[in-house]
């Protein structure tokens, strides 16, 4: 049984507003209850007079933090007075200052990393520079111990080069962002949170795991957050609330817990395919017609002998389908990805295909996703965009022939690929104007602000590539959005649907406790695929 967690607040850049940001921890704290402790990353003090006349306050006891503030060393020449020592010390009542490097466990058990200040450019590093020497003298002991597991929290002013591979993108420029002595440090300390700052804004990365699927041993996940500094005049996030149980104190089954969300490690470089893999993925010749991720799923008889002729008479006039765009590392949508569930497969087209949803709702929930590598709706092309539309209006056909009105949405968050998920309600159960309802007021009880956009407007007209959404589309074309701006409940979509006011199935809201046996999968697809044949528009093709 893990013990009580502690709660951390950990800050971005203070730039020297030390009265704002204490100010800041005492309304949060009045409104939801004391934290155990405050990290802050990046630069903490300022240049300017009023900053140096601020740090005076607390330097000399006059004003006092109201939370033990922990913070990294200088990120640049003109704080470095601020720090009277390289190895850390009280620099004023619940104000110290970690040290260089080094790993700090407090009485609870929780063990924090540090590594202040920028990587240096030149020898001998400066005094507000690391090295990569100072780096391998952190990591060394550590790692070498076969019990090491891993470090509950990471501190570094820098970003880890790279940290965004496999995972959503920041709003940075990544072409001079970070450093690879972080993400050295990050890959080899295993943090369960890093935090960072100095680029200005905020950005929380999907969790990734630190260990390889089916070759390693399970472990825990880890989470990058960068937070903006404290006076931002774009209101972006500098400041970050969790609840953690040290490492030490946790059951091992509940540490490994994998998230939803998960991705594979940005810091490791992918596995070289086989030879025999890359055979495996080039296309027969018989079908060197088609795009080769088409045929990646053995499918029926009809499926396979499936075949496009060109309008022009001969061979070379034979116009090849563009290739869709690919991942940056393991996807488990891509359709011509080795993590891909074959057997939940129903139809294939051209740009998209049709799979059961894994863990579904009903027996003929399904998705409908791109064959390339697409975030969102918003980003697709054009010709995606159409397919797209001839599925759902396919869905919807039969859906209708079985009694049942369709349901479809999307949840644009925490999420690598697109997954349009189609789910049928029957008729008799409620009306589409009761589902809309179910919609509303569940939004409005999780203060979700849920807007009815116009019938025919289009989804790009109102998110721009990249921004986070949920949005909703009902069979009379009613469409619903919402714009996620911070936390949104992963599983709503089901939630709604799985609740007494539609589908009356509680139990099946969270797809993970809706697990069927691959026989049983391959028994359910196969029973759709023979009802939905006679809409299957790609067979026609």
């Amino acid at each position: 049984m893990a013990d009580k967690p502690l709660r951390v607040l950990a800050c971005g850049d203070i730039e020297g507003r030390i009265n704002m940001l204490y100010n800041r921890v005492r309304a949060i704290q009045k409104k939801s209850g004391q934290f155990d402790l405050l990290l802050c990353v990046g630069d903490f003090f300022g240049v300017t007079s009023e900053a140096e006349a601020e740090w005076e306050e607390y330097k000399t006891g006059t004003k006092k933090a109201p939370i033990q503030t922990y913070i990294l060393g200088a990120a640049d020449q003109d704080t470095v007075k601020c720090f009277p020592s390289a190895d850390g010390c009280e620099l004023a009542e619940n104000i110290t200052y970690l040290g260089r490097k080094g790993v700090f466990t407090g009485a609870s058990g929780l063990q924090i990393a540090y590594l202040s200040g920028k990587e240096a450019q030149r020898e001998p590093a400066p005094a507000y520079c690391f090295s990569p020497k100072d780096v391998d003298s952190l990591t060394a002991p550590l790692v070498s111990s076969s019990k090491f597991r891993g470090v509950d929290i990471l501190l570094t002013s820098q970003w880890p080069r790279g940290v965004w591979q496999y995972g959503n993108n920041p709003d940075v420029d990544t072409r001079s962002c970070g450093t690879s002595s972080v993400a050295h440090l990050a890959e080899q300390l295993k943090p369960r949170y890093h935090f960072a700052a100095l680029e200005g804004t905020y950005y929380e990365r999907l969790p990734y795991r630190n260990h390889m699927v089916l070759q390693e041993s399970a472990q825990h996940v880890s989470r990058f957050i960068a937070l903006a500094n404290i006076n931002n005049t774009s209101k972006k996030k500098y400041l970050y609330a969790f609840s953690i149980v040290p490492m030490k104190c946790m059951d091992a089954a509940e540490l490994v817990k994998q998230p939803q969300d998960v991705t594979e490690n940005p810091y490791r470089a992918p596995v070289k395919e086989t030879r025999r893999e890359r055979e495996r993925a080039k296309p027969s010749p018989m079908l060197e017609d088609e795009a080769a991720p088409q045929f990646f799923f053995d499918m029926s008889s009809k499926q396979q002998g499936r075949k496009r002729h060109s309008e022009g008479g001969g061979h070379s006039q034979h116009k090849q389908p563009r290739k869709p765009p690919q991942p940056t590392g393991p996807c488990w949508f891509c359709l011509a990805s080795p993590e891909v569930e074959k057997h939940l497969v129903v139809s294939i087209g051209t740009h998209c295909y049709l799979a059961l949803a894994k863990g579904s709702l009903t027996p003929d929930h399904v998705l409908i996703l791109p064959i390339g590598h697409y975030q969102s709706v918003v980003e697709l092309s054009s010709e995606v965009v159409e397919e797209v539309e001839k599925y759902k209006a396919a869905v919807k056909k039969f859906f209708k022939s079985q009694g049942s009105r369709c349901v479809i949405f999307e949840r644009n968050y925490r999420s690598q690929h697109l997954q349009l998920q189609v789910a049928p309600v029957p008729a008799q159960c409620c009306t589409t104007e009761d589902i809309k309802e179910a919609f509303t007021v569940q939004a409005q009880e999780q203060q979700i602000e849920l807007l009815e956009i116009p019938e025919h407007s289009d989804l790009k007209q109102i998110a721009q590539p990249g921004t986070p959404y949920f949005y909703v589309e009902l069979d009379t074309g009613e469409k619903l959005f919402h714009r996620i701006k911070k936390n949104f409940p992963l599983q709503f979509g089901r939630e709604v649907l799985a609740s007494e006011a539609v589908l009356n199935i509680p139990t099946r809201a969270d797809w993970r406790e809706c697990k069927y046996t691959r026989s049983e999968e391959e028994s359910l697809a196969k029973e759709f695929r023979k009802r939905y044949e006679p809409y299957d528009f790609s067979l026609l093709e």
